[in-house]
């Protein structure tokens, strides 16, 4: 049974699972995509998206929340000024995971994570979309009530 088992734990010790997390995430920065196993790609994905999302916000506080978990001045650096201003307008999901088949030494599955809006050649073909809220309560417009116009004339 998995009952609050949360995490995925990687078979390593937590400052071991932290610190290549940290290390993951800065290589992905630096890269934009890395091979690496499925496990791994998702754990980092975990680690990663809440990262982007603090960088959103460019504030002294979000800078040293995202250093204390990345520990690398250039990444929170590159992290604050490209991606978040790449990502600035997206909800979340900024990674994508695609699987590209068994390893050959000891065929554990791999999969290549990369920052969805530095694929160009993914999103070539795709239009941006308009981002658009809509509220819950009210559907389609109403059209406005049509009065016949009488002029002067006919009365």
């Amino acid at each position: 049974m998995r009952h609050g088992k949360k995490i995925n734990h990687l078979g390593r010790k937590t400052a071991h699972r932290k610190s290549m997390l940290a290390n993951m995430a800065c290589s992905l920065i630096q890269h934009k995509r890395i091979n690496t196993t499925v496990a791994k790609a998702k754990a980092l994905k975990q680690f990663f998206e809440p990262l982007v999302t603090k960088s959103k916000e460019d504030s002294t506080h979000n800078r040293r929340i995202v250093f204390s978990r990345l520990r690398q001045k250039e990444a929170v650096a590159m992290l604050f000024r490209d991606v978040a201003v790449k990502v600035g307008n997206r909800p979340g999901g900024y990674t994508r995971i695609i699987k590209l088949g068994n390893r050959l030494g000891d065929n554990a599955d791999m999969a290549m994570i990369e920052l969805v809006d530095y694929n160009e050649i993914y999103n070539a073909d795709k239009p941006k979309k308009k981002i658009t809220r809509r509220s819950r309560r009210g559907g389609k417009p109403k059209a406005a009530a049509v009065t016949p116009i009488v002029s002067e004339e006919e009365e």
